[in-house]
């Protein structure tokens, strides 16, 4: 079952329990902001395989505006993730709620 978050939700989780966060926006879009210590895995490319972009348990998903994640949230779940959340609202909600993105140029897209 996925679980939503708040921008403010996720970001204790991320804190407190250091839970991975996956982007499953394009590169380009990863590039102009992205929660910080988040993951690039495009969809399309998370569709492919999604068990071999997923490490252990304990994953919020993210995209733009929430729908893209929730997908892959969706996805996770059906291979057998117990602990998936997605970040309701996405990025927008990230920034609308007072949070910083991280600005990195570096693509770090999952092998």
């Amino acid at each position: 079952m996925v679980k939503p978050l708040s921008p403010k939700q996720a970001l204790e989780l991320i804190t407190e329990r250091g839970l991975e966060v996956i982007d499953v926006r394009d590169p380009h879009e990863w590039i102009d902001g992205h929660v910080p210590h988040a993951r690039l895995v495009p969809l399309a490319q998370f569709r492919q395989d999604p068990k071999a972009a997923l490490q252990h348990d304990g994953i919020i998903f993210v995209c733009a505006a929430g729908v893209r994640s929730e997908t892959a949230a969706r996805l996770a779940a059906q291979q057998g993730f117990k602990e998936v959340y997605n970040l309701t609202g996405g990025t927008r909600a990230w920034v609308k709620a007072g949070l910083a993105l991280d600005h990195e140029s570096a693509v770090t897209a999952a092998e």
